[in-house]
């Protein structure tokens, strides 16, 4: 019933369909829950009102999760089940691994430079006179979305051709010229193109990494300060022996929150290349594959294998919180 809609006016139908009968869900089981009182009915009214989360956790989590790991082990038209052959691809044809590759790039160097800067800008600025100024110079890239900072840096990496009088409109390739050099197409070189892609990942991570770590880094009692700056601790002995261990649980949870959205990368790479010149990642190839490919088996294979990456890096970020709510 549901899969029938091939126009766009029946898809508007059927989502105001989708929406009636969730309100009419909803108000039955707010009519129910008003019908019980006192102590023998709070834990039917507390089943009842979590009823709706359960229900959209299961029809927008569970069900297209279950029906991806379904679909992954079909052929591109979905119609041929042919076992584990789309996970053999990823893992054996060149391009696949190629994407493979970029990935763990990006998730090996993103957290941890973005995590470093935040931590040493973090300590720097730390009850400076500018302080506050200088925290909101790194963290304004949070506030623009990952397409308009693919935007900004896709002007920043701009090439020209060295011809005449052209002049560069990018910035670095205009510090190149400007050295003596000549101007680069530094979106195709590749594996270059890669990690220029993953500096636009780490300008905007760094402010997030920063303003958790300085948080933490006040939390840390004055006294233990006092007593190390007392001691002729210098800088560095500060750094490793006290800041560091206080603020070590933060630390991996910031490393984490930035693997997990590094992992999900997408939208940075498909402004900035569209995947093209090896700098696809999982994600963006996941949605090539499903949209433009046509190959709905491989698409949901990889849609999988980026769920099985993330899980693990959750469930540890998860422990960790714990651990260090206890502690």
């Amino acid at each position: 019933m549901f899969n029938t809609a091939s126009t766009t006016p029946e898809k508007i139908l059927q989502m105001l369909a989708a929406l009636l009968l969730f309100a009419a869900v909803m108000g039955v089981i707010l009519f129910i829950a008003g019908r019980f009182g006192g102590k023998r009915g709070d834990k039917v009214v507390a089943y009842l009102y979590l009823l709706p989360a359960v229900l959209m956790l299961a029809v927008g989590l569970v069900y297209p999760g279950l029906r991806t790991i379904y679909q992954s082990f079909f052929d591109a038209a979905g119609s041929s089940f042919i076992g584990f052959d789309n996970y053999g691809t990823i893992f054996s044809d060149k391009d696949q691994l190629t994407v493979l590759r970029n990935t763990v790039f990006w998730v090996v160097v993103t957290p941890f430079v973005a995590t470093a800067i935040g931590l040493v800008y973090a300590i720097l600025v730390d009850k400076s006179r500018f302080e506050s100024f200088a925290k909101a110079l790194i963290f304004l890239p949070m506030s623009i979305s990952f397409v308009a900072a693919g935007v900004i840096w896709k002007f920043v990496y701009e090439y020209r051709p060295d011809q005449g009088n052209v002049k560069q409109i990018g910035l670095v390739n205009q510090l190149i010229v400007w050295l003596g050099g000549k101007p680069v197409q530094l979106l195709i070189e590749t594996p270059l193109n890669t990690f220029l892609l993953i500096i636009v990942m780490i300008w905007i991570q760094a402010g997030f990494a920063m303003t958790i770590l300085s948080a933490a880094i006040k939390a840390i009692p004055d006294d233990i300060i006092e007593a190390a700056r007392l001691d002729g601790v210098n800088a560095w002995s500060m750094f490793r022996k006290i800041t560091l261990p206080s603020v070590q649980p933060t630390v991996v949870v910031v490393l984490t929150t930035i693997g997990i959205g590094t992992l999900k990368v997408f939208d940075i790479v498909r402004t900035m290349t569209g995947g093209n010149f090896e700098t696809s990642v999982i994600a963006n190839e996941f949605y090539r594959q499903t949209f433009n490919a046509d190959n709905q088996g491989l698409g949901a294979a990889l849609a999988v294998l980026l769920f099985v990456l993330v899980i693990p890096i959750v469930i540890y970020n998860v422990r960790s919180l714990r651990r260090s709510e206890a502690s």
